[in-house]
């Protein structure tokens, strides 16, 4: 469910105000993975999801969020994300027991430069990323109108890593977030829905250097209203609006050496990064098909010493359910 990819932004650029920019540890986390149903966990069986997400930006900013001139370029990755769920029918302390694993294969490129100079970079790379493994998940149903879910999960690092290296597609460390999701029942027949997950991801060391990259928290939100394309509900539309935000939370340790001769660069003084989105959601669904395909769309209207880019992602899940529902008359 994350991109586990971490291409040090205009890596091999060290001139005045850009170079802060260059020692940025980003976290696993990428945004986009969820936003309708947040809280709602497939019915007892094995659950298989395909989640395609493409995030590209043309615009790097700085610590205020503004564009930083003269720095230009494109920056973007593809990844295909494969996941499976597993939900026993028996409940475990009260709430149904969901682990998960994501398989993801991650194709990226990077082209940057600054104007008035003959100084540039390149870079790209694709693989499989890094493993995301939740081995514990509880979903609830508490009442009629509300669901809920809380976990652990850790990213090991699998993906091709070697630092200073322009065609990573790992990111070199492990990882371990704390996870929930939560939908509200706005509407007594449940169609309309206040979703809301949240991500603290917790990094460990990054190989080959003395940089442990620093906490991340992450929240995506998503409100949503269920619209019937047939009236025996047999196939539904669900449309809303979604979003999400990302921020730095603790410094990086560690000291990272750039460009020709090896400039150091305290982790501790590089500025925290942030990220705003909002964008829209739809889901196609067939109930009685166990069946949901989905698009979204965000746009980064807010970054702060990042990127500033857009996010599409698009997929689909379907259940096979066991035990197997019996007939209804």
């Amino acid at each position: 469910m994350k991109i586990r990819n971490a291409i040090l932004i205009f890596a091999c650029l060290v001139l005045g105000y850009a170079s802060p920019l260059l020692a940025q540890q980003k976290g696993q986390w990428v945004p986009g993975q969820f936003g309708l149903n947040a809280g709602v966990i497939p019915d007892p069986g094995v659950t298989y999801a395909n989640l395609a997400l493409n995030y590209s930006a043309s615009q790097l900013n700085g610590p205020n969020g503004n564009s930083i001139p003269g720095v230009n370029g494109t920056y973007s990755f593809w990844v295909d994300e494969n996941i499976f769920y597993y939900v026993p029918k028996h409940k475990f302390l009260g709430g149904y027991f969901m682990p998960y694993i994501a398989l993801t294969y991650a194709n990226g490129e990077l082209v940057a430069n600054i104007t008035g100079t003959n100084l540039s970079t390149g870079g790209g790379g694709s693989g499989f990323a890094d493993l995301y493994v939740q081995p514990f998940n509880l979903g609830w149903h508490f009442g009629k109108r509300v669901d809920f879910n809380a976990g652990y999960a850790f990213v090991a690092p699998t993906g091709q890593f070697t630092q200073g290296a322009s065609n990573n597609v790992g990111s070199g460390y492990w990882g371990n977030d704390i996870t929930s999701g939560t939908t509200l029942y706005i509407t007594k027949n449940k169609g309309t829905t206040a979703n809301l997950v949240t991500n603290w991801e917790i990094h460990g060391q990054k190989s080959g250097t003395n940089i442990t990259p620093g906490e991340a928290f992450t929240m995506e939100w998503g409100l949503g209203q269920v619209l019937p394309l047939k009236k025996d509900m047999s196939t539904l539309l669900q449309l809303g609006l979604v979003g999400y935000d990302q921020w730095q939370v603790s410094h990086s340790s560690g000291v990272l050496n750039v460009g020709v001769g090896g400039i150091p660069i305290p982790e501790s003084s590089i500025p925290f990064y942030s990220v705003h989105a909002i964008g829209v959601q739809s889901n196609f669904i067939l109930p009685g098909k166990n069946l949901v395909a989905f698009f979204k769309y965000y746009d980064e209207y807010r970054a702060l010493a990042r990127p500033e880019g857009r996010t599409f992602v698009f997929g689909f899940s379907w259940t096979l359910r066991i035990p197997k529902p019996a007939a209804k008359p």
